[in-house]
């Protein structure tokens, strides 16, 4: 009976022409035995180690052997016994699978479980008739068999899917979750109303997912409202480069204070450093040098050579700005220097009668003020350069200055010892004065720097230990808001990034402050020196990811990237 179980092979559509009757019934009871084994959730490889191999050893049943003995099933419950529609099915089945290959072993794999169906049928004595026809079983076995075999398909197929997915961008998901289905500007419009914490989660539910909720458009108006992401107050994106998703989790670095420090430069005497920043390089001012240093792809080292080398003052540098494709420069040599960044040409003349403290240019128009109490007008055009345009007596010795973006005006801030209020706004064209902001400041009260943050908001901070936002539309006799160092330390410097983040730089131990400027109370404070080298920070910027200060022997760094 063993022999005749296995003329033949159980990949074919049905028994050989040369069967006996009694051959053709034992196929048939090994399908219905297999039916009932499977439907108890169990394979017939695993029942006791009575099974698969020739030392009854339990042996799990992989997927495409479950698609072979399914297929094969279908087949037999056809109208045909030997017809060629049941051997097409089993092999369309497997080539879906894994391919001719893996058809021939599942194909081995059933064999082996025939033959250990048999011995394990003789062991329990069972009897032949108590089959159920083949007539009575071809409805439900076959249906039933087609299942099991769709489900295993269905599951390597699943495998090769991850595989592929995980080479390449996943795509929409064809079935699931009713939210897959909706279009794509109905999902931006439900997602628009979640927060940083929700989208971040619904991210985690796929890969579908995942990338969907990468979409800028998402991240917009989070980023408009987190601190230091790129975005002005107008929404212009200052850094359309980099991922919005990325510098919002950036940003909440900013806003817990989670930094590292470090040092990026260190010189041997006490200076009063000045720097800036343009795209991947760092200038900055030391003793009557400018030198130019290139950022590494991390942002946070330099490459110790520099770039260039400005010279020309005979004094140090005490301020410098960049005008393109110029650097001009401010020396206590009462002097002025134009140097080209990409090119060795330098012109220096004489400007004022004592140093220079602060210079800035825009639209080929050079401002300068001075210790001897006087603005002046310069043109950057190669034939009128060195040319005054204008000289302006401001009563008062000169700080910080700074140019409107509409280019017709520009504002000065004095030492506030000549003068009640500190802050005057000049006319660009004529010189004239045109109007002084705030009546309240007490004697002394300089300022020591000041930036417009748009035509017609500025920020100014100095001797007073306050910083103060001015809105020449609202008025000019009263800021609009205002902070105060808690330590009553004077603040040398202060940096925007045009929406919600401050920064300033204290004249003891070094301190650098963030504010939020939507709060009154100081954000996180940082200080960088200690007792033995206390030090002003003269200059501080920063981008989304790093802020750099300048003190009197090194320029440190505040990693926000990687904490």
């Amino acid at each position: 009976m063993s022999s005749q179980g296995r003329l033949g092979p159980p990949g074919n559509g049905g028994p050989g022409e040369g069967q006996s009757g009694e051959a053709r019934k034992l196929q048939e009871g090994r399908v219905a035995r297999r039916k009932r084994r499977k439907g108890k959730g169990k394979a017939g490889a695993r029942q006791g180690g009575r099974g698969s191999g020739a030392e009854g050893k339990p042996e799990p049943q992989t997927a495409e052997e479950a698609a072979g003995l399914g297929a094969e099933a279908g087949a037999r419950a056809g109208p045909g016994e030997e017809g060629e529609g049941g051997g097409s099915v089993e092999e369309g089945a497997r080539r879906v699978v894994r391919g001719d290959e893996g058809s021939a072993e599942a194909g081995k794999e059933a064999k082996g479980g025939n033959e250990g169906n048999e011995e394990w049928r003789a062991r329990t004595g069972r009897r032949e008739d108590a089959r159920p026809s083949r007539a009575q079983e071809g409805e439900g076995e076959a249906w039933g068999r087609f299942a099991g075999a769709g489900a295993a398909v269905a599951a390597v197929a699943a495998e090769a899917e991850e595989e592929t997915a995980a080479r390449e961008p996943a795509g929409r998901p064809a079935a699931g979750s009713a939210l897959w289905r909706l279009p794509e500007e109905l999902l931006l419009l439900i997602c628009s109303y979640l927060d940083m914490r929700a989208l971040g989660r619904l991210a985690q539910v796929c890969r579908w997912l995942r990338r969907f909720t990468s979409c800028d458009l998402l991240w917009r108006r989070i980023a408009r409202a987190s601190l230091n992401s790129g975005f002005t107050r107008l929404g212009t994106d200052l850094m359309a480069s980099v991922p919005v998703k990325e510098r919002v989790k950036v940003s909440q670095n900013w806003r817990l204070g989670r930094c590292r420090e470090g040092i990026l430069l260190k010189w041997r005497c006490s200076q009063m450093p000045w720097m800036q920043l343009e795209g991947d390089s760092l200038y900055i001012s030391q003793a009557n040098f400018i030198l130019a240093y290139q950022f590494r792809p991390d942002g946070a080292s330099l490459n110790r050579r520099p770039l260039g080398v400005f010279a020309g003052h005979d004094e140090d540098v005490c301020h410098f700005v960049l005008a393109n494709s110029h650097i001009i420069s401010a020396g206590g040599d009462g002097k002025i220097g134009v140097h080209k960044i990409h090119s060795t040409f330098t012109v220096k003349y004489s400007a004022h009668e004592q140093e220079v403290n602060c210079v800035d240019c825009k639209g080929g128009i050079i401002v300068s003020g001075s210790r001897d109490r006087t603005a002046k007008v310069w043109s950057l055009a190669s034939g009128r350069l060195g040319q005054c345009l204008h000289t302006i007596q401001t009563e008062d010795r000169v700080w910080s200055i700074a140019i409107s973006p509409l280019l017709s005006s520009f504002v000065t801030g004095t030492a506030c010892c000549g003068h009640f209020s500190p802050l005057r706004i000049w006319d660009l064209n004529s010189g004239q004065l045109m109007t002084h902001l705030g009546s309240d400041f007490p004697p002394g009260a300089g300022v020591l720097d000041l930036m417009y943050e748009s035509p017609s908001t500025l920020l100014s901070c100095g001797y007073d230990t306050y910083v103060r936002y001015w809105d020449l539309r609202a008025s000019v006799r009263k800021c609009v808001m205002e902070w105060e160092e808690p330590h009553d330390s004077t603040l040398y410097c202060l940096q925007t990034d045009g929406n919600h983040l401050l920064a300033t730089g204290s004249s003891y131990y070094g301190v650098v402050r963030l504010w939020d400027r939507r709060q009154r109370a100081c954000l996180h404070a940082f200080p960088l020196t200690s007792t033995p080298q206390s030090s002003p920070v003269y200059c501080l910027r920063f981008t989304t990811k790093h802020l750099y200060a300048a003190l009197a022997y090194n320029l440190h760094i505040l990693d926000f990237q990687n904490p």
